[in-house]
């Protein structure tokens, strides 16, 4: 095998074995198996290519058109020509596919589900970055920077991953990019050999000790490198913020019996429906309850506050029972009702979590669906969602009296160290003002119902759903201050206020009661979507609160009967309610608390979910992201391969004819003193060649070997520029190599990387651009006034 096909299999292995850090973003591998032939088919026809010989240019546009009919194959075989060739109808197919994917990101939790979108970013995106790192390292031989793509992607996984295993797919990904390396060096070597080989040999060495110096030394700096890379971050304390932190935030795990859930973040969703312009309805309800004022559909609840938002904590998942438990906390002596309702959920409508009344007692829905007990929540497994859904939930009309709330005991220990959690960092505006406004209050039940008044009556609080309050731990403070928000503001807010006197609380999110309809349905459309509070108080359970203005309906147990009382009436049963105790247990005092929450008697802990309320916008965060960083990485690399590129192309001719050896031997020439100027040696165009070889040798401090190489070239030029008939030179090319190996021996590290990546002479490119750009102004000027008219009027 020769060193080039060695190279471009190292290429491709690296590629491949880079890409695995992508295996835990989503739920199935598969894609990595179909991956693997279309690389190795993209690295052959590079190497095709460069046996012809091609050329650069046209070997990376073989390859990129490989890559496109790959992706064809794979992605859009349907749309297009003769099922392999891309036409108007695949690009098109490419397109929604894209949207969909980034639609899909955006919606599904880590791990997600292979959907076709994803499947197109996943397999292009490495596609991409490894026709990348074949045209560095394979087409302008430069292993060295390949190393920046392959990091590229292995970030964006790192990123992204919360796995505990990110250790084994970096030694993974490090070991590929080492791999490719070593077989460039030991192509350079090949290459070199009988110069090293020719050199003196050290004193006792043998003549092998040259070529194998350089070797070993790189072997010992990778190995090195690679344990520092895992060694300092174990000594350093976690980092957190930057730019992947939001697509961080919004990751959830959670495996089931039945396999992996991957949830849909709620927040997002709901700021989209409440600002969209077209308020269409996702779902229809027939309900046996004739009070529609408390029909609530409850999606998910958020209990795990970090100060900037509110988000459910990763739990495992279980089967869904044929009867559900009693809501933890719910005593026997609340009088409480049976609802049963039967939900239809559009077409157009797709959630992974299924709205349903709170607190169910029992659920018939086909499909796959996992149970999360301490939410008692169902969520879809393996990508099952709502979309034309028609499913009977059973739910319990839980009215308390106010007398029953303010007189509730004190929460399980556990239950109240977890939901009364505040971090650090929330400003101490927010718990000095609850306690300013719940001054006096003889209960956590009324210090409940103050809040609620403040924000939804007294507080002068506005309901507006484009109103910013900005990001981070002062989120709330501004919201404070501000009083303009929605419903997501409002029900965090008093969250976590409620917290701060020591009140457990969360958020559940879901849709407010729905419109009433001619034929007896409900009709809840996407503005209905709502996020309201809910406190824990023993005995009853959790509990709806409703803050925000203009929204919802307020609970009967927190209204007041009596004139200028705040208070609501001391008995207060809920309409249609039934007296008769709940048959089942209250698991409130007999189950006990885990440290993520209620665990029933029955069954582990539960729910998975991302949910971050940041921006509907960040379903493209990780596709731009990558695009940016894939342009930033084209600029950055824009000097170097210009450089190699040039390089190539002055020392790559043999020229055949006099007039073709002299041309050869002035680029050489030409190569020799740009190089010198990328290793600090500024040329000075007033010398005659022998003189700047001279200054080149004493400013470079090259070695006698090089020395000589440097004056040989000089004496070719002047034989080319003043000899009447010049005697051709042969090795030029072979010479200028051998400066430049001189000049980055004695050069430092900082200026062999500033020759590499930024190298000085690549000015010319910007004056040649600039020297166009004036001649093509000139000719435009001078095509002016040919395209007058006589009589000064324009043709």
């Amino acid at each position: 095998m020769s060193g080039r096909a060695r190279l471009a299999l190292c290429a491709a292995a690296a590629t491949l074995m880079a890409s695995c850090a992508l295996l835990p973003l989503v739920s199935e591998p598969t894609w990595l198996l179909q991956l693997v032939p279309l690389v190795a088919v993209q690295a052959g026809v590079g190497a095709a290519a460069r046996r012809v010989p091609l050329g650069r240019a046209p070997t990376v546009l073989a390859q990129a058109l490989a890559t496109l009919v790959l992706l064809t194959l794979v992605c859009a075989r349907r749309q297009a020509i003769a099922g392999l060739v891309p036409g108007p109808e695949a690009f098109r197919h490419f397109a929604h596919l894209l949207q969909q994917g980034g639609d899909d990101i955006g919606r599904y939790a880590i791990p997600a589900p292979l959907t076709d979108g994803i499947k197109l970013m996943l397999i292009g995106g490495v596609l991409v970055i490894g026709l990348l790192v074949d045209t560095l390292a394979v087409t302008f031989r430069s292993a060295a920077p390949a190393g920046l793509p392959l990091l590229a992607l292995y970030s964006v996984a790192a990123g992204l991953s919360e796995g505990g295993a990110d250790w084994l797919w970096f030694l993974v990904a490090a070991a590929g990019y080492l791999m490719l390396l070593l077989a460039e060096g030991r192509d350079r070597f090949a290459q070199w050999g009988r110069v090293f080989g020719g050199a003196p040999r050290a004193p006792g060495g043998s003549g092998t000790g040259g070529a194998l110096g350089p070797v070993r030394t790189g072997r010992r700096i990778g190995v090195l490198a690679l344990g520092v890379a895992l060694v300092v971050p174990l000594a350093l304390p976690a980092m957190h913020g930057g730019l992947l932190d939001a697509a961080r935030d919004r990751v959830g795990a959670g495996n089931g019996d039945g396999g992996t859930i991957s949830a849909v973040n709620p927040l997002v969703s709901l700021r989209d429906n409440l600002n969209t312009d077209d308020d269409r309805q996702v779902l229809s309800l027939r309900t046996s309850d004739g009070d529609l004022s408390g029909l609530y559909l409850r999606i998910v609840s958020l209990d795990e506050f970090d100060g900037t938002t509110w988000k459910p904590a990763q739990r495992h998942v279980v089967g869904v029972p044929d009867r559900l438990p009693t809501p933890a906390g719910l005593g026997p002596d609340v009088r409480r009702g049976t609802v049963r309702t039967t939900v239809t959920a559009a077409d157009t409508y797709a959630q992974d979590w299924l709205p349903m009344p709170y607190p169910p007692s029992e659920v018939k829905a086909g499909g796959r669906w996992r149970y999360e007990p301490v939410g008692m929540t169902l969520v879809g497994d393996h990508g099952q969602t709502t979309r034309g859904e028609t499913y009977e939930v059973t739910s319990l009309d839980v009215e308390p009296t106010a007398r029953q709330l303010a007189a509730a005991p004190q929460p399980p220990a556990a239950l109240r160290a977890e939901y009364t959690k505040v971090p650090s960092a929330l400003p101490e505006v927010v718990a000095r003002t609850a306690r300013e406004i719940t001054a006096g209050s003889s209960s956590h039940y009324e210090e409940a119902v103050k809040l609620q008044d403040w924000f939804a009556v007294t507080g002068g609080f506005q309901y507006d759903t484009r109103v910013e309050v900005g990001r981070g731990p002062g989120a709330i403070a501004n919201f404070l201050e501000k009083k303009q928000g929605f419903c997501v503001h409002f029900s965090f807010a008093m969250a976590a206020m409620a917290r701060t006197l020591g009140i457990p609380a969360r958020v559940a999110v879901g849709f407010a009661p729905g419109t009433p309809q001619a034929d007896g349905t409900v009709a809840v459309s996407q503005r209905d979507a709502h996020a309201w509070p809910e406190l824990y108080f023993e005995g009853v359970g959790w509990t709806r609160f409703e803050p925000t203005p203009t929204r919802g309906t307020t609970p009967s147990y927190t209204q007041s009967d009596t004139p200028g009382s705040s208070l609501p009436d001391e008995v207060l049963p809920s309409k249609g309610a039934s007296s008769a105790p709940s048959a089942a247990a209250s698991p409130g005092e007999s189950c006990a608390f885990g440290p993520h929450g209620a665990t029933p008697c029955d069954s582990p802990s539960a729910a998975v979910v991302a949910p971050d309320g940041r921006a509907g916008a960040q379903g493209w965060a990780w596709p731009l992201t990558a695009l940016g960083a894939l342009l930033v990485l084209a600029a950055s690399l824009a000097p170097l391969l210009w450089r190699r590129r040039t390089r190539a192309r002055r020392l790559g001719g043999h020229a055949r004819t006099e007039q073709g050896a002299a041309a050869h031997t002035l680029a050489a020439w030409q190569e020799l003193t740009d190089s010198a100027w990328d290793h600090g040696i500024v040329p000075d165009e007033s010398l005659t060649p022998r003189k700047a070889a001279a200054r080149i040798v004493r400013l470079g401090g090259l070695d006698p070997a090089a020395g000589a190489a440097v004056h040989r070239v000089a004496d070719a030029v002047e034989q080319v520029l003043y000899a009447p008939r010049p005697r051709p030179a042969a090795g030029a090319a072979e010479d200028v190599r051998r400066v430049i190996e001189g000049l980055r021996a004695v050069a430092g590290a900082g200026t062999r990387l500033r020759a590499l990546f930024l190298p000085r002479s690549s000015v010319r490119a910007w004056r040649a651009v600039a020297a166009r750009w004036s001649t093509l102004g000139a000719r435009a000027a001078a095509v002016r006034p040919a395209l007058r008219r006589p009589d000064g009027q324009r043709g």
